[in-house]
């Protein structure tokens, strides 16, 4: 029998980054068309949208339009346009007039942490529905050992993972390696350490890439 064609997806995102969810939904949806003799292998990398964020964050239309100089309006044409979006792939954004923007860098080190137990995808979709459905702080050690507590990994590990700084300088240092690599904006999707896609892309170039990618696998 054959062992099939193994499909590495490295993902370079952040947890407060609607592109993101939106560019994995549609990852999935690409995926699901493939022939089963396709063993996809996903595994997240930290980007911090706002590594300089306080603690309390930032209402995140004065973020947006001090970041990228975005009117009102435009801000909530994309607001609308995701959300339009999040109901095609069945994902919820729940934007409102206090949505805040936070800093990230604790919930990438219990995504780091959760990599080995085989739950950093779960964790991660988690992640983002706290933020994005729920209207949930990412920043908040309480929040963050909630949802790690609600996809079965142990509360009082994570909290020791993040008390002890267990993971800060292995954070950092894939923070560095995908910079290196020139990885500027997320998300990034890198198949088989060797083709690379920016950005929430359609499922049909999703698909083209990854076909090309198995061929030259097979």
């Amino acid at each position: 029998m054959s062992a099939g064609i193994s499909l590495r997806i490295d993902i370079v995102s952040d947890v407060v980054c609607p592109w993101c969810i939106v560019g994995y939904l549609r990852l999935q949806q690409a995926l699901s068309q493939l022939s089963d003799d396709i063993r996809p292998h996903i595994e997240w990398h930290p980007f911090e949208l706002n590594p300089n964020m306080p603690s309390e964050g930032q209402n995140l239309r004065e973020h947006i339009q001090e970041k990228y100089g975005s009117t009102l309006e435009q801000s909530e044409a994309v607001r609308d346009q995701l959300k339009s979006l999040g109901d095609e792939l069945g994902f919820s954004f729940n934007f409102s007039p206090d949505s805040r923007i936070y800093n990230t860098f604790e919930a990438h080190q219990l995504l780091h942490w959760a990599q080995p137990y085989g739950k950093q995808t779960e964790l991660k979709l988690a992640l983002f529905d706290a933020y994005f459905s729920q209207a949930k702080d990412p920043s908040n050690r309480n929040t963050l050992l909630d949802v790690v507590e609600s996809i079965g990994l142990g509360r009082d590990l994570a909290e020791r993972v993040l008390v002890d700084e267990m993971y800060v300088e292995a954070v950092r240092d894939s923070q560095q390696q995908w910079q290196n690599q020139n990885i500027r904006a997320v998300p990034a999707f890198i198949f088989n350490n060797r083709y690379l896609l920016s950005g929430a892309q359609p499922v049909e170039t999703l698909l083209q890439v990854i076909n090309e990618c198995t061929n030259n696998a097979s």
